[in-house]
């Protein structure tokens, strides 16, 4: 298959480009630096510097919507979130206008998302079919969902991942969690109650090959193991894997001081299932916390 993919370069998308042109298919991906790709995503993906190079003749099977501005890198200012916005909402909006215009539509847009798309809910149980709390990030995820919908008016499949923390080697949140408690200085962030629902990136890699692969799959599902954990079992796992203590809490009013709004996406909690994917017979190569950290760990 052809398969272009926006985002490509980041810390999932350069991982599936690999997968997939390992798998025979050919990539192109979207990037503003074309000349990293090759570096980044393996010699044999093909890259564009702007959708507007796309030609009414360009012709991909699938396409996978992973661009964004990384959410966690700054401060969430009014000038922050429009950006976070623009770069997800205003790319897919650009990418259905795309598809709009080629000659031959694609067979299926798969477009990220987040588990954001819930709010901070605590305790409930939360499924595909779950009313979301609302706040900036839920408000930001099902505005990019809507966007990539749009796709579906051209007779083009959308599968939507309300993605979860990714973990994996060199990058993603643990990466930024590592310098802390390989030093001993780790801990829970605030009471620690809060639930994380994370994924391998691997598994994540192969949600989107199952849907690459399966005509019927459409709609959302939650990319996340079925095993979601607290974050004071999260860290603690993590200081075991590594054999470090966990003993330096952050305390929630300290997390509010220094990331201001954006705290909402460390002490905010999301428990989710992947209700869909399960139902649908997906075997998560990683379902268990411990084996997931420690593929992760193990590459040196």
């Amino acid at each position: 298959m052809n398969i272009l993919i926006t985002g490509g370069t980041g810390f999932i998308g350069s991982a599936l480009a690999k997968n997939l042109i390992d798998q025979g298919h050919a990539v192109t991906v979207l990037s503003r630096s074309p000349d990293k790709v090759a570096k980044i995503c393996g010699p044999g993906v093909n890259a564009l510097g702007n959708l507007s190079q796309l030609k009414a003749e360009d012709s991909y099977q699938v396409i996978i919507n992973l661009a964004g501005a990384p959410i966690v890198d700054a401060r969430w200012s009014e000038d922050r979130k429009q950006l976070i916005r623009a770069s997800r909402i205003d790319l897919t909006e650009h990418l259905i206008t795309c598809i709009d215009r080629m000659s031959v539509k694609p067979e299926l847009l798969i477009s990220g998302s987040a588990i954001g798309y819930y709010g901070n809910q605590g305790d409930t149980v939360l499924t595909e079919q779950s009313t979301p709390y609302e706040d900036f990030s839920e408000q930001l995820c099902a505005d990019w969902e809507a966007a990539a919908k749009q796709a579906e008016q051209f007779g083009v499949r959308v599968c939507l991942i309300r993605t979860g923390l990714v973990i994996g080697n060199g990058g993603g949140f643990l990466q930024r969690m590592l310098p802390p408690f390989r030093l001993g200085l780790g801990g829970r962030l605030g009471d620690g109650r809060q639930w994380m629902s994370w994924i391998h990136r691997q598994d994540w890699i192969n949600i989107a090959l199952t849907m690459i692969a399966d005509s019927t799959m459409h709609g959302a599902y939650n990319a996340t193991a079925p095993n979601p954990v607290t974050n004071a079992e999260f860290t603690r796992t993590l200081a075991q894997c590594l054999k470090r203590p966990a003993l330096l809490p952050v305390p929630a009013w300290l997390l509010k001081i220094l990331l201001g709004e954006m705290s909402q996406l460390v002490l905010g909690s999301q428990r989710v299932i992947p209700e869909r994917l399960l139902a649908h017979g997906f075997k998560f190569q990683y379902d268990d916390l411990d084996a997931a950290l420690n593929e992760a760990l193990s590459h040196k």
